[in-house]
């Protein structure tokens, strides 16, 4: 069945006049050329659409499901052709930011509001998508940005590492070393069925948290390994488990989990990635709110988004 948009607008006409010869008028066109579109419409449809012995005309069935249906159709292309409309006669910059999930917790609402309130007139975009995908829409030009825990080795991708976090584990929120207020060691933890994220694609954040009881001589028993963070949490508080999360996560306030400390120096990057020679004022924008923002937190500027950021002023 084949239908196109001006084969609705002819029927819509007649429909609503009630008469092909008013619906011809409407449409500044004949009437004999508007009946043998609406003829066609019904082959198509395999239904006749109107009463056409009544007067005025009425609707057969079939041609109220449609009518209703095509009123829905018309509208949304209307609104469709005014928003391309507006945006061609007055284009609006763009700028995306690909992230990981747990890094949504390390202060980007903060992040995105400062960016707002610099770049009024850019739309901006978040893109939840893993490392290996951040790659990809970079080459693509679908992002402009990436945030992960991991580097992955491309020529035409540059990252720079923004700050450490320490980790903490995640646990029932009654579970006793809540109570007792006292960091984790890793082999603690190791003792516990441990749950990781992502469990593809790899090399990921689950296998920083590995690495760390590898380099502790700790050897989790039981690895359990999730699809993302909010599904490891979820197993958290159904007590199937704990989970090692960035420090950041703490600031997700649920009530049927808590954190601990990690008694060993462990953390974890913070990573930015983008385009080896993205020049763009709407980059060197954001790195500078990172800078402003940073300094206001308290926070040391790495060197590489130092120098970074230098270069890109020059």
């Amino acid at each position: 069945m084949n239908i196109d948009i001006r084969q609705l607008r002819y029927f819509l006409a007649v429909a609503e006049e009630r008469s092909f010869t008013r619906g011809a008028e409407r449409l500044n066109m004949a009437q004999p050329p508007l009946s043998r579109r609406i003829q066609d419409l019904e082959a198509a449809i395999g239904a006749p659409l109107f009463e056409r012995e009544r007067r005025p005309l009425r609707l057969t069935s079939a041609g109220r499901v449609l009518y209703e249906q095509a009123t829905q159709v018309i509208e949304a292309m209307d609104r469709l052709k005014a928003r391309m409309s507006g945006l061609v006669a007055t284009p609006r910059r763009r700028f995306t930011l690909g992230l990981v999930p747990s890094v949504l917790y390390a202060r980007f609402p903060e992040v995105l509001a400062a960016l707002r309130t610099r770049l009024p007139d850019v739309e901006l975009n978040l893109a939840e998508m893993d490392s290996a995908e951040q790659v990809r829409a970079l080459a693509d030009g679908r992002i402009d940005v990436g945030f992960d825990r991991i580097v992955i080795d491309d020529p035409q991708i540059r990252h720079a590492l923004m700050r450490e976090e320490a980790l903490a584990v995640a646990v029932p929120a009654d579970d006793p070393a809540l109570a007792a207020d006292m960091p984790l060691t890793l082999a603690e933890i190791a003792e516990r069925p441990l749950l990781v994220y992502p469990r593809n694609p790899r090399p990921s954040y689950a296998d920083l948290v590995l690495r760390a009881f590898e380099v502790h001589g700790a050897h989790p028993a039981n690895v359990i390994e999730v699809r993302e963070l909010q599904t490891a949490l979820v197993m958290v508080a159904a007590r199937s488990g704990c989970c090692i999360v960035p420090e950041s996560v703490r600031r997700l306030a649920r009530p049927d989990i808590g954190f601990v400390a990690v008694a060993e120096p462990v953390r974890v990057p913070l990573i930015l990635r983008a385009r080896r020679h993205d020049v763009s004022p709407l980059f060197l924008t954001m790195l500078e709110t990172y800078d402003a923002l940073y300094r206001d937190w308290g926070w040391a500027v790495s060197p590489e988004l130092a120098a970074w950021r230098d270069e890109l002023r020059r």
